[in-house]
């Protein structure tokens, strides 16, 4: 690639990925990447020649990703929302149809001074993508992994976000009772035995957040019978799932008290997250 213009290394690039549905983004992130450039960059100067430590870097990154690595593990980092946010292999990569959770306990919670927890936070996003919206909401973001944790209280210092709280634990074993106006996870909710672990940018994730028992209910099934006990009367608790999930997690949710259950789609029509709201009678607490 002697002499090559960036113009040159984004055909070559996209020739070397065309097997993947993403090879045009892939290529120009990669490239951008080993320019320490934004992509707008690339076509503002399609004709700069890359210097040879350019070129051996984005040589590197892009078998990386001709391999299959996660382009966002590659760089480091992914955009999310208004935010950009660090992430490596301990921690789930952010989807755009998670921002569904976002909008929609925006929209929920009107209350200026709230109290919010973010369960299973991983890298932080949507915890911090609440409280950057509601810079006097109070948000507790909880996790099980301690390298979680420091790659989210990092973003968090990275993006000048103080508002977050991060605590290490298991689901609500971390949170006062009757604390909270609303809690949002997107916790593991696939099944152990679906063929899609083995592909994609799911092979390179942390498994232990993305799998769950009971054909990836489990974990949403102990939200649900946690949840309603650290919630103030009236506050909502809000899930991320699978598209084929959404009857058997409002099921769950009115099991446990919640009233207002109902479940949203996301831009591709698929049920995406539902929602309650704990009614004045919470199971007692055990």
């Amino acid at each position: 690639m002697t002499g090559t213009s960036i113009k040159q290394a984004l055909r070559m690039a996209q020739h070397a990925l065309m097997g993947s549905d993403t090879a045009q983004i892939d290529a120009e992130l990669l490239l951008a990447a080993a320019l320490g450039k934004p992509r707008t960059h690339l076509y503002t100067w399609p004709e700069q020649i890359l210097t040879p430590a350019q070129r051996s870097y984005f040589e590197s990154v892009l078998e990386r990703r001709v391999l299959g690595e996660p382009v966002a593990y590659i760089i480091g980092t992914r955009d999310f929302w208004t935010l950009n946010l660090r992430v490596n292999r301990h921690v789930l990569i952010p989807r755009p149809e998670t921002e569904l959770l976002v909008e929609t306990a925006l929209a929920l919670v009107t209350t200026p001074e709230a109290q919010i927890a973010d369960l299973g936070t991983g890298s932080g996003a949507i915890a911090l993508a609440l409280a950057s919206e509601r810079r006097l909401w109070k948000v507790v973001a909880t996790d099980m992994s301690i390298a979680a944790l420091t790659v989210a209280s990092d973003n968090a210092s990275l993006l000048g976000i103080p508002n977050v709280e991060f605590r290490q634990g298991s689901w609500c074993e971390s949170l006062e009772p009757a604390q909270f106006d609303l809690i949002v996870s997107n916790p593991p909710y696939i099944d152990a035995a679906d063929p899609h672990l083995a592909q994609g940018d799911l092979r390179f994730e942390p498994r232990s957040a993305l799998v769950a028992a009971d054909e990836g209910l489990a974990d949403i099934h102990a939200l649900c019978s946690q949840a309603s006990n650290h919630l103030k009367t009236g506050g909502w608790l809000l899930l991320e799932h699978g598209w084929t999930q959404g009857s058997s997690v409002r099921g769950s949710l009115e099991q446990n008290g919640f009233d207002a259950v109902s479940t949203l789609k996301d831009l591709n029509g698929n049920d995406r997250v539902t929602l309650g709201r704990r009614g004045l009678s919470p199971p007692a607490l055990p």
